[in-house]
């Protein structure tokens, strides 16, 4: 082979890397979901490919947008980095969640019954799974907007099921993961900053099941799964 050929080569795999990383960066994303938060919508063990378009054009490895083209919706499948920053070993891990109300909304749960605005949660995609109920914390409004604000509820069990009422602040989102008893949300650790979202699933790609072995390899590959699409925010 030739020193042109040699380069002509080179040349070739330089193109197809360079492409695979601006559409790495630029335009999707993978992202594996490690846990049970967003069931039966999305289970543990799906891998997902992720729009990274969906809200516009966002630098890799920054939270900027250098162009923004929508801003998510209540009901949106979001992927977003976690918002507890603070020397926290897994600020820079992502999470997958649902949008439930943006900048302006007012949330309230009572009795583990969502209401945004005023008006009650009315879905088929949310499962509760603990008949438990956690009694509402003694605080005035106030307080408990400011408390939430700053990202101090993480140790209050008691927000799962009894939680503001709270005004979702500007450029920020409420997400909450459709298992509503068993999801580490917004309740806890406050509202997510919009420039943390980097997009919302495509569809599965991938799916197997945790707790079976890899010796039993056609069980544990959820087959149905694979291929499945999320056309819309529903």
């Amino acid at each position: 082979m030739t020193k042109k050929e040699v380069w002509k080569e080179i040349r070739s795999w330089i193109i197809a890397i360079g492409f695979i990383l601006v559409l790495r960066g630029f335009v999707v994303q993978t992202f594996h979901v490690p846990s049970g938060s967003m069931k039966n919508t999305i289970l543990t063990g799906d891998f997902l490919i992720i729009n990274r378009l969906k809200y516009g054009v966002k630098l890799p490895f920054t939270d900027c947008y250098p162009l923004r083209i929508a801003k998510p919706k209540r009901g949106d499948i979001i992927v977003f980095r976690y918002p507890v920053q603070e020397r926290n070993p897994i600020a820079n891990t992502n999470f997958v969640k649902r949008c439930m109300a943006i900048e302006g909304d007012t949330v309230l749960i009572r009795h583990k019954q969502l209401f945004i605005n005023g008006n009650p949660e009315e879905a088929n995609y949310t499962s509760y799974r603990d008949p438990k109920e956690y009694p509402p914390l003694d605080l005035d409004n106030e307080t408990f907007q400011k408390l939430w604000e700053n990202r101090k509820l993480r140790r209050y069990p008691y927000v799962r099921d009894n939680f503001g009422p709270i005004v979702v602040p500007k450029n920020y989102v409420f997400a909450m993961g459709d298992n509503r008893d068993n999801s580490d949300d917004s309740r806890f650790w406050g509202p997510v900053p919009m420039n943390f979202i980097s997009g919302t699933p495509i569809f599965v790609y991938w799916s197997w099941r945790p707790n079976i072995s890899f010796r039993s390899f056609l069980r544990k590959v959820r087959w149905e799964r694979i291929g499945k699409i999320f056309t819309n925010s529903k």
